[in-house]
């Protein structure tokens, strides 16, 4: 069994085992189980293990929070010395100049990159394929590990690395997250620097990890956001919970199993002493058109950076052109936002926390999504993802966490959502649900 991010730079620390020993490791473990799994774009073999030795050379080792940790890096930021292709023929090949600050950060703290994990083109849609190839989730070959953080979550399930980095503009840390069984946590606006792509899909999208415990999702997410309180997992006092099944999209079912998961988080939350009752937000009828315009816009704005835009899918050339028709009407605009949060505000005036279904649906099928058209890339994500997007419109941190099987081959998950500011909250719950039912990592 693979150590954990927080087990791997404590032993680093002390001088028990070395960075080089963990990046080794991790590199062999990527080459004996990646090739069914195609988690990974690139595997950096000499340089992680030159970056390895540089971290068991530092003289403040000891003091180095992700001291050795092996990561795993989503191909949508740069990484110094590694091409950025953000899952298209269309972007540009050569190696970047400068880490994004986010990577700078986690290299700082001591982690290596040992790889760089596949995405969907430009981040868009709930499937992890695109003309690199298809990534399958670890759990259930046949299953997505969901998108568009489906390569680093599927490295991490399948235990290639113990942590890794993802984004999330729709969903796309949470849903990789439910499809593979772990923990991820989109932290809210400005908490982690974004600078994701054109604008960050108007301030939509996130930087946060993917890790299989909660102490690692909040070792990893303190360094992110250079903030070392949030390492420290906290008990909550006694919080008031709303518990909705309600389906964001209309016309979209819920699995009976993904019902019952939320209900069995309930009462489980009941017995830690939290007071849940039944309460629905008002999503409203247009929010699913806000997030959408959003999405297809910062689409748009980010196919203007690609080196050939020519080169991108059909589905991804059709949802820029509705992107480019919502730039020229004038949207997406603000005023959308700042009614959803206010009606986000009037379930929180009387309620701490927010739990739902992560997931409506098991896993859509692992397939070359990518070479079938839009419609049925957007029918087919909203069907099995909806409950995420409305917290990237807010701007609110969320969370996923593992709830248990069901009678599917993967693993059910349950949402956490908590105002702006809320990530320590929501990690101190995660970890009392992590504690009342342990999930196999």
């Amino acid at each position: 069994m693979t150590m954990t991010a927080s087990e791997i730079a404590e032993s680093v620390r002390q001088g028990e085992t070395s960075a080089r020993e963990h990046a080794q490791s991790a590199l062999d473990r990527i080459a004996d189980l990646d090739g069914p799994i195609g988690a990974f774009q690139v595997v950096r073999r000499e340089r992680a293990l030159a970056e390895a030795d540089a971290v068991d050379s530092r003289s403040d080792r000891a003091q180095l929070p992700l001291a050795g940790v092996p990561i795993a890096i989503k191909d949508n930021v740069s990484v110094a010395g590694e091409p950025m292709r953000d899952g298209s023929a269309g972007s540009d090949p050569r190696p970047q100049d400068t880490d994004h600050e986010v990577v700078r950060r986690l290299r700082a703290a001591g982690a290596v990159a040992v790889g760089i994990t596949r995405v969907p083109e430009l981040c868009v849609f709930g499937a992890t394929d695109s003309s690199f190839g298809v990534t399958r989730n670890p759990l259930d070959l046949d299953r997505t590990p969901g998108g568009s953080s489906g390569g680093s979550a599927a490295a991490v399930a399948a235990g290639m690395v113990p942590v890794a980095h993802g984004n999330d503009g729709m969903g796309s840390i949470r849903i990789p997250s439910a499809c593979c069984g772990l923990v991820g946590i989109k932290p809210g606006l400005g908490v982690v620097p974004a600078e994701l792509g054109n604008g960050s899909w108007f301030d939509m999208s996130e930087n946060g990890p993917l890790a299989t415990t909660v102490a690692d999702a909040a070792l990893v997410l303190s360094v992110m956001a250079d903030r070392p309180d949030l390492a420290e997992v906290k008990d909550p006092t006694p919080l008031r919970i709303a518990l909705s099944t309600k389906v964001p999209m209309p016309l979209t079912p819920l699995h009976k199993d993904w019902r019952a998961a939320a209900r069995a988080t309930a009462d489980l939350l009941r017995t830690a002493g939290h007071t849940v009752g039944e309460t629905d937000p008002h999503y409203g009828q247009t929010l699913s058109v806000r997030e959408i315009a959003r999405w297809t816009a910062g689409t748009e704005l980010d196919a203007q950076w690609l080196q050939d835009r020519s080169r991108t899918a059909k589905r991804t050339r059709r949802h820029a052109a509705v992107g480019r028709m919502v730039l020229r009407l004038g949207y997406p605009k603000d005023q959308g936002r700042e009614a959803w949060v206010a009606r986000a505000e009037e379930l929180f005036a009387d309620h701490d926390v927010l739990l739902t279904p992560t997931l409506a649906q098991y896993p859509k099928r692992s397939a070359t999504w990518s070479e079938r058209g839009w419609l049925a890339n957007i029918y087919s994500d909203a069907r099995y993802a909806p409950f995420a997007a409305p917290w990237n419109l807010a701007g609110w941190p969320a969370i996923a966490v593992p709830a248990g099987r069901g009678s599917g081959s993967t693993p059910l998950s349950v949402q956490l959502v908590a105002r702006p500011g809320g990530e320590g909250l929501l990690l101190g719950l995660a970890a009392q649900l992590e504690a009342a039912r342990p999930w196999r990592t």
